[in-house]
């Protein structure tokens, strides 16, 4: 692998105490081609990182997958490494990510920032575990950090994904892409160091769109998760209303309409869990199919 291989992308908003920093250390390193995507930025991120040497072009449109998307169609380079602009990740650490790729391991490879602790908050500590589980269960690959900024991929692996996401959810995209897509994923330990500054990410509004992204994303990949989801919750409140009707009814009280809600409620969380199980079904074969064919493809090459 040689450095003009490499291009280093970074997206940035509002970075003007770091990101001079970081394209040097990138640039001691041997990586000359980086690539800036800003999003905008008020002070001097941009004109600092252009005198440093940095490619730099504006983002059209908010949001860091915005910026990301944007970014991928400009870059041509074999293998892509992005990371945060905020001083958080260490550029001297680039290698452990790109050499995985290079040896052929992986095409996805994302750098784990609880390998070492981290300079996490409790709170968001929490979240990233829950987000973490959650993939786990919807998507059967287990992994420790899907939300990090600091990730290599190759060119070709790119253009596989279906990116959408505009905000910080793409990070999460990216790693359900790459199982949905077949593209070998692995997770390198990696430092992470207290940011400078504010974050950008907000834990109530961020978290909840990133669990709602791996939840609604699990529908072509995994129905049964999906779908008993919603199933477990329509009994689970058949069963609530249905433990009242019948204390009620050992008063001597009777409740018909809320009998006649009980029983819809547990029917209909019972249909949704049968449809799961169908879809899992559904998927699996059209998987083995894929499978069958790609096999064939191979075998007559």
């Amino acid at each position: 692998m040689k450095g003009e291989d490499v291009c280093i992308l970074i997206p940035t908003l509002n970075e003007e105490e770091t990101i001079g920093g970081i394209i040097r250390e990138f640039k001691s390193e041997g990586f000359e081609n980086i690539f800036v995507i800003d999003g905008n930025s008020e002070d001097s991120t941009r004109g600092r990182a252009k005198r440093e040497g940095a490619r730099v072009e504006v983002q059209q449109g908010k949001g860091k997958g915005a910026a990301v998307k944007q970014a991928f169609e400009r870059i041509e380079e074999e293998i892509i490494v992005m990371i945060d602009g905020d001083g958080t990740y260490s550029p001297s650490e680039v290698r452990k990510l790109i050499d995985p790729i290079v040896s052929g391991e992986a095409e996805h490879v994302i750098g784990n920032r609880f390998a070492y602790g981290g300079a996490f908050a409790k709170l968001h500590r929490v979240g990233n575990w829950v987000l973490n589980k959650i993939f786990g269960f919807g998507y059967g690959v287990r992994l420790k950090d899907i939300l990090s900024g600091y990730r290599a991929l190759t060119r070709e692996s790119v253009k596989k994904m279906n990116l959408e996401k505009k905000g910080f959810e793409i990070e999460a995209e990216m790693a359900i892409e790459s199982v949905k897509k077949g593209i070998r994923l692995k997770e390198v330990p990696i430092s992470y160091e207290k940011r400078k500054g504010k974050s950008k990410l907000n834990f109530v509004r961020d978290g909840s769109r990133i669990a709602y992204t791996l939840y609604v994303l699990a529908r072509t990949h995994n129905p049964m998760f999906y779908f008993g989801i919603i199933g477990s919750l329509f009994i689970t409140a058949g069963i609530l209303s249905g433990v009242y009707v019948v204390i009620e009814w050992l008063k001597g009280i009777t409740h018909v309409p809320l009998t006649v809600f009980t029983a819809l409620m547990i029917i209909s969380g019972m249909q949704f869990l049968i449809f799961g199980l169908f879809a899992n079904l559904m998927v699996t074969l059209q998987k083995e199919a894929i499978e069958a064919l790609r096999g064939e493809g191979e075998r007559k090459k």
